[in-house]
């Protein structure tokens, strides 16, 4: 008990003070991605070129964040003279087309359905479903239950029944094995009811987009209300989304 104390004392406070304190990351960290529109278009069309996601319109000078894993290729091809990825981890939308952008996004807290805000602003109960993820996703979906994040502070949690849910957070690109898993799933979470999309797996198909072994999007089969891009996306693009979209303050 005494060694116990003696941790406490010496370890002190260390659950995030965000978003009440802003934090910076790590300079490596790759966030929102900014397009300069005044780039000659043979840089901009070299970065398509070399995009694995062919994430980029080189035409109209806009990267699909949905596709994007954030590899950071067409940021070393151009020398962030055509995209530069700054340290903005607060990148998630309420509408796909938002995805597409030129580094601008609208803000997720007007965009929030307010309804959401009434019914599930002092608690919210998720189901996470890895519809054939890496574990990626799922890895910094869990950290969010450590001390450091403390999403239950929050009145957010997630149960292990649907029925005890209030929506479902999907990761992975769907395949067609969890199809039926997943649909059940949705089915069995009691109305009203709340789908958020994780990862680019789940919003595009991510790198395996194009396979007939999986779903290239879940929008396509469900009514997704919030996209969270990323590969995987950041623990605090996560915990920004869940604050802003649901949470009636923050």
């Amino acid at each position: 008990m005494l060694n116990t104390l003696r941790n406490r004392f010496e370890q002190g406070y260390r659950t995030t003070k965000y978003p009440q304190e802003k934090i910076e990351l790590w300079k490596r960290y790759r966030g929102r991605p900014q397009i300069n529109k005044d780039a000659q278009n043979d840089l901009a069309l070299a970065c398509a070129a070399a995009c694995p996601q062919d994430a980029i319109d080189a035409q109209n000078y806009l990267i699909d964040m949905g596709r994007c894993v954030f590899c950071g290729t067409c940021e070393r091809v151009s020398k962030g003279k055509f995209v530069a990825f700054s340290q903005d981890f607060e990148i998630s939308v309420s509408e796909k087309e938002h995805l597409i952008t030129d580094g601008s996004l609208p803000d997720l807290a007007a965009h929030a359905r307010e309804h959401f805000k009434k019914l599930f602003g002092r608690s919210l109960q998720l189901r996470q479903v890895s519809a054939a993820g890496c574990n990626a996703c799922e890895a910094d979906l869990n950290v969010l239950a450590t001390p450091f994040f403390d999403l239950a502070r929050f009145g957010i949690n997630f149960v292990a029944s649907p029925r005890h849910a209030d929506g479902i957070v999907v990761t992975g690109p769907i395949s067609r094995n969890m199809k039926t898993a997943l649909l059940q799933t949705y089915e069995a979470v009691p109305n009203p009811k709340v789908v958020i999309a994780v990862g680019c797996c789940s919003l595009t198909g991510g790198p395996f987009r194009g396979s007939p072994e999986i779903t290239e999007g879940l929008d396509s089969l469900l009514p997704v209300d919030l996209y969270i891009p990323g590969c995987p996306p950041h623990p605090l693009t996560n915990l920004h989304a869940l604050l802003t979209f649901f949470k009636s303050s923050t």
